[in-house]
């Protein structure tokens, strides 16, 4: 039986790193204020020219180059975004030409800070059906252009990012088991309403939540669908190494380790310095742990978020 690994993984961070000092220039909050709710001390945001299919080339370069492969190999490009470059065509196709690798399925996965989760079992369902050997898949977001900077409630959450997996057909189990799951009905409480019609913007184009029903009902779907994955995967909470959390709130990530019985010693968190990016946080997190050597080859890891819909999944997998 076939089965996928990760056999790479990259990440990109903009060079500009606002702190919540410089926030606090441009809109009435504070750095207590700011992380005594979150968690978050900073963020990186992308300058003006930069693009979400150029921090998605960033970030695929270095998983490339850390799975030892060219981008010739590839058999096929996924990129989880809900800031795409543009309408059309997809930010996979437009990455897909900036690695010079014409001709081989290129598409973008929009479930916003679950997306790369969507993303990774999609990845893997193709490798299990022989339908490809090798696969990028990649988190990446321009939160910053969809922000009102004016509103303390939201603009001091989100950051910009990207982050990239390669992953490869094995003998082997990799990725373990998952679960995916969505909620339309919620879709009013995290948003960004806005379209295109006619040349002109319809609706509101900035990003909208409802902070304590979010928080709600995101802590428990996490902490059900992780606990989920691992009873359906035959796996003890004891024997995972690590989770590699969505960084959206810090007291959200306090919460789901709390329900799962792991020690947050075992939860890898970059929240305080990047902030929520969304689709590309689960990513830039495992790629951080992995180049700093908290993650290793063999252990077992834990992936999960949840983002606006509500659509929210978990992943266990052994790296």
């Amino acid at each position: 039986m076939t089965y996928s690994r990760i056999l790479g993984t990259g990440s990109y961070l903009p060079e500009l790193l606002m702190t919540n000092a410089m926030l606090a220039e441009r809109v009435e909050t504070s750095d207590e204020w700011i992380v005594s709710r979150t968690g978050i001390r900073a963020r990186h945001i992308a300058a003006d020219d930069q693009k979400t299919s150029d921090l998605a080339y960033l970030a695929s370069l270095k998983a490339i180059e850390s799975a030892g492969i060219e981008a010739s190999e590839l058999d096929l490009i996924i990129v989880a975004t809900t800031t795409p470059d543009m309408v059309f065509p997809s930010t996979a196709c437009i990455l897909q030409e900036k690695l010079g690798v014409p001709g081989i399925p290129a598409f973008d996965v929009q479930a916003v800070c679950a997306g790369f989760m969507y993303a990774l079992v999609t990845a893997n369902n193709y490798i299990k059906a022989g339908m490809a050997k090798k696969v990028l898949v990649v988190g990446a977001e321009l939160m910053s252009r969809i922000l009102d900077w004016d509103d303390r409630r939201t603009c001091v959450l989100f950051g910009d990012g990207a982050g990239a997996m390669v992953l490869e057909a094995s003998d082997e189990p990799g990725l373990l088991h998952a679960k995916l799951a969505a909620d339309g009905r919620y879709q009013g409480i995290l948003n960004t309403p806005a379209q295109i019609a006619g040349g002109k913007i319809q609706g509101m184009p900035y990003l909208h939540m409802d902070g304590p029903a979010v928080f709600k009902f995101a802590v428990k779907a996490l902490s059900d669908i992780a606990e989920k994955t691992l009873d359906e995967a035959g796996v003890a909470q004891a024997d995972v190494d690590w989770l590699v959390p969505h960084q959206a709130n810090l007291r959200i990530i306090e919460s789901t380790a709390k329900h799962l019985k792991l020690s947050m010693d075992k939860v890898i968190v970059t929240l305080p310095e990047q902030g929520n990016t969304s689709a590309a946080s689960i990513p830039l997190a495992f790629d951080c742990a992995v180049r700093d050597g908290r993650i290793q080859r063999g252990q077992t890891v834990l992936l999960e978020g949840i983002g606006g819909g509500f659509a929210w999944g978990a992943v266990l997998l052994r790296f």
